[in-house]
């Protein structure tokens, strides 16, 4: 027994001494930020990133005004959900799922304890938004057009081809490794570390910008801080007044930032809000940047956003997914965990899915639980 103990002594001894000298590495290599990785995530009983994670972050508020409610469809809740749609929902973690047809909510149900009013991290849903505000920041007059240079406001890219466009389109060339598997790479350092302006600005363009398709975040990322600078607001006020308040959102949102010190919001993520907000951006494109009888987006721009840029890619236009299943033309703004805000305008029709998780990634532009999620609402429908 006494061998036993000192045994067990000597282990844990030496675990203390190698658990010590990781993190001695972690804050000498600069990767200290693995350490809010595994606070807020492990220890927290997940294994990536989740729906919930918001308050273990710093975020700042997206302020709504004069809310306008979504009118309830005439038929609301009188159709149900198919045996297929109920199982994948359960299968996958499911908390909202919303039909909008004609502009009224037809369908909408809330899963294990989450409600109309519950905020989650919508995830890449940011990015389209991101999208939006620079073509808000254009007819603004903040931006010239998709082909200003990022160097006019960012001079270590003075000397690049780079433009805003080809940083929404996901054509930059820049060097950043969109793997969410590598706990040193730069995608986790973006979503933990603090002073996010400093990774994104030691990205090099290794690729001639314009020229194909290759989703990078850090795109994204690099494209919320141009709007920042041109606008001089900080982008949460700016979604505020342009989409938030003149949409009508219900709720107040919030949007994760780098740190307390910096208050740089991750742009490529982590807007937290609801269903039915998350619809508006949606509703705002199908009908050509138009809301309530006031132009808000150019109706170009919109246009331009929902198609493909490049024939080689046509599953992205410009920060919109697109895809063509059941012959529909179908703009999505999605985010990693089968977040979902599927735009049908020929039909009128709204799709938003927020959850847990998704389902398989194959070589389809989406995961299986897209194609699912449409084609059960068509036979909820009966379209």
């Amino acid at each position: 027994m006494r061998r036993l103990f000192k045994s067990l002594k000597s282990f844990f001894k030496w675990l203390a001494m190698l658990l010590v000298l990781f993190i001695a590495f972690l804050y000498l290599f600069d990767y200290e930020y693995v350490l809010k990785g595994v606070r807020v995530v492990y220890l927290k009983g997940h294994t990536t990133a989740y729906i919930d994670d918001h308050p273990h972050f710093e975020n700042l508020p997206i302020a709504n005004g004069n809310e306008q409610p979504w009118p309830k469809h005439l038929n609301y809740n009188k159709i149900t959900a198919t045996e297929s749609l109920k199982e994948i929902n359960k299968e996958l973690g499911t908390i909202a799922f919303l039909i909008i047809k004609n502009d009224s909510i037809l369908y909408e149900n809330y899963i294990d304890g989450y409600g109309p009013e519950s905020r989650t991290n919508s995830f890449s849903i940011a990015k389209s938004i991101t999208s939006a505000l620079l073509g808000k920041a254009i007819k603004d007059g903040y931006i010239e057009s998709l082909d200003q240079p990022v160097g006019d406001f960012y001079d270590v890219y003075d000397n690049e081809k780079l433009t805003v466009g080809d940083l929404s389109s996901m054509a930059s060339g820049l060097d950043w490794d969109e793997s969410y598997s590598n706990p040193f790479g730069v995608t986790a350092r973006a979503y933990y570390d603090d002073d996010l302006a400093e990774t994104i600005l030691n990205l090099k363009v290794v690729e001639e910008p314009g020229k194909e398709f290759k989703y990078l975040s850090g795109n994204t990322q690099l494209l919320g801080m141009v709007i920042q600078k041109a606008t001089g607001k900080k982008l949460p006020d700016y979604l505020s007044e342009s989409f938030w308040q003149p949409l009508g959102a219900e709720q107040r949102a919030i949007w994760q930032v780098d740190d307390e010190e910096h208050l740089l919001v991750k742009s490529y993520c982590c807007i937290a809000s609801n269903a039915r907000d998350f619809a508006r951006i949606g509703k705002l494109y199908k009908n050509h940047g138009k809301w309530e009888g006031t132009q808000i987006l150019d109706s170009a721009f919109v246009v331009k956003s929902v198609q493909p840029r490049f024939d080689a890619s046509p599953q992205y236009g410009y920060g919109f997914w697109l895809s063509d299943h059941l012959g529909k033309n179908i703009f999505v703004m999605r985010g990693i965990l089968g977040q979902y805000v599927i735009t049908i305008p020929e039909d009128d029709l709204i799709i938003v899915r927020l959850g847990h998780n998704r389902g398989e990634k194959n070589e389809l532009p989406f995961s299986t639980d897209f194609y699912v999620f449409v084609e059960e609402v068509y036979a909820m429908l009966g379209m």
